[in-house]
């Protein structure tokens, strides 16, 4: 039910985004979705790939401080009020969301949303009852996401 999320720490100069995703390229790791957080220095490159333990060794023998983290992909009715149902049932087991954001593939009428908590295992546990779907293998291109 949890995926792994792979963290790029990146400066925030010219020229610095396209070096991990070179480095990815050429290790023919697809970057299935992401998401760029920047401050004046630096920007954290978020990603969910098909196999993320290759994703961190690449990045890392390339001189990339990365992060690992679990995450949880969220189908979402993708229409008016979708989202505020979805954060309503997250608010009412009094879970706090880091960050989150949309994923770039739908499944089926359902939109995805990728969510950051504080804890994984207690939002899966506090969730289990509120009738949302945790995707845990997306296949884009026939790969499994874990």
């Amino acid at each position: 039910m949890k995926i792994h999320q792979v963290s790029v720490f990146v400066e925030n100069k010219p020229g610095r985004l396209l070096a991990p995703c070179e480095t990815l390229a050429k290790a023919g790791i697809n970057i299935i979705t992401l998401s760029l957080a920047d401050t004046h220095q630096y920007g954290i490159l978020r990603m969910i790939v098909p196999d993320w333990q290759q994703a961190k060794e690449v990045l890392e023998r390339a001189g990339f401080v990365v992060n690992v983290a679990e995450v949880l992909a969220i189908e979402v009715p993708d229409h008016p009020g979708g989202l505020a149902d979805v954060l309503r049932a997250i608010e009412q087991a009094g879970i706090n969301v880091e960050y989150m954001y949309a994923f770039s593939e739908r499944l089926n009428d359902k939109a995805m949303l990728v969510f950051r908590f504080e804890s994984a295992d207690a939002a899966v546990a506090a969730l289990a009852g509120c009738n949302l779907k945790l995707v845990s293998n997306i296949t884009p291109a026939g790969k499994k996401i874990t």
